[in-house]
């Protein structure tokens, strides 16, 4: 895969319209997103069908406050009957389509569909028995890292390896919707490439923007995903914290940049920086000098362009005599001092 891999995450922005679902995917491929992901669940799979109590959103900062956890689920799911041409559709694009199984079930109905990868949610990466089961498809798997301990992520990790995923991305995530900058942490992207060199590292970004997720590939991220939709102002359960398709195609180009950038541990020169040279200041005659004539301040200067002596010369020159005449403007070379 061409790095950074930028995936549009659709999430619940299709409206319940598959035809908006559709539109989704277009945009994101003319944005020039390497994927578009889906999430597959339905209410049932997710939770009970009870209202209040514990199944009440009843933070008043969320954004989904007073929402019933079931009602949100049925309004957020993708109908499975979509699936098969929303991931037909992208292929026809030139995109990836792949999809969040949130249980076995889910899994099992994405395999059928041969889905090329398989993402783990924030909030299922500590399902075992459902990363054990993922797993044994033997298919890529990226992971969120929301809400987990390094230890978590550890046993996680093993799981999957354990049973049968060679392929795994790990997605430096912040499990909040929409995700204060501040809370970013992207340093820990940089330590996680470290503890996990058998895996690929990303970002799951929930801040709104693209300045975070340009400065995590900056330090390191492979992968970055970014829920996605065709305009805010439609509304959605996730639009509030998604890209919009100028947005996106900004990020692509921002990100492949921010990448290309990175670069290796480099001091030396590099080429288009050698010609650039002549513009560093060096020493040069500032009023003509006699033969003899002692060099001072007032007669020689670290100016640019750079054909004279480096400054570090200076004022070892300073208070020395001029081997022959020097007229204003001159280069001054060893061969001019006495």
């Amino acid at each position: 895969m061409e790095k950074p891999f930028i995936i549009a995450e659709m999430s619940g922005n299709h409206n319940q319209s598959l035809e908006r679902a559709l539109e989704i995917v277009e945009a994101a491929a003319a944005a020039g997103a390497d994927a578009i992901k889906l999430q597959t669940y339905t209410a049932d799979t997710m939770t009970l069908n009870l209202r209040g109590g514990d199944f009440l959103i009843n933070d008043p900062k969320s954004l989904w406050y007073k929402e019933n956890l079931y009602s949100l689920y049925e309004k957020a799911h993708t109908p499975w009957e979509w699936h098969k041409p929303i991931f037909d559709y992208a292929k026809s694009l030139g995109i990836i389509a792949f999809s969040t199984p949130f249980d076995k079930t889910a899994a099992d109905f994405l395999e059928s569909l041969q889905t090329p990868i398989y993402k783990i949610a924030a909030f299922e990466n500590g399902d075992l028995p459902l990363l054990k089961h993922i797993a044994s498809k033997k298919k890529p798997v990226i992971m969120s890292l929301g809400m987990i301990s390094l230890e978590e992520i550890r046993e996680s990790v093993n799981v999957l390896k354990e049973n049968g995923c060679e392929d795994i991305t790990l997605l430096k995530c912040t499990s909040s919707y929409p995700a204060p900058p501040e809370h970013a942490n992207l340093l820990t992207i940089c330590d996680l490439a470290q503890k996990f060199p058998q895996c690929k590292i990303g970002l799951s970004d929930h801040t709104t923007g693209i300045g975070v997720a340009v400065g995590a590939v900056a330090l390191g991220a492979e992968a970055i995903e970014k829920h996605f939709t065709l305009s805010r102002a439609d509304g959605g359960v996730d639009s509030a914290f998604s890209l919009e398709p100028d947005e996106l195609k900004t990020l692509v180009i921002e990100a492949k940049r921010a990448y290309k950038a990175r670069g290796k541990i480099n001091y030396e020169l590099s080429e288009s920086e050698k010609k650039s040279l002549v513009f560093r200041r060096s020493i040069y005659v500032c009023e003509d000098i006699k033969a003899g004539e002692a060099f001072t301040e007032q007669n020689i200067r670290c100016i640019r362009p750079g054909y004279g002596l480096h400054p570090r010369y200076y004022e070892a020159t300073i208070g020395k005599a001029a081997a022959k005449g020097l007229a204003k403007g001159t280069p001054l070379r060893k061969e001019d001092i006495k």
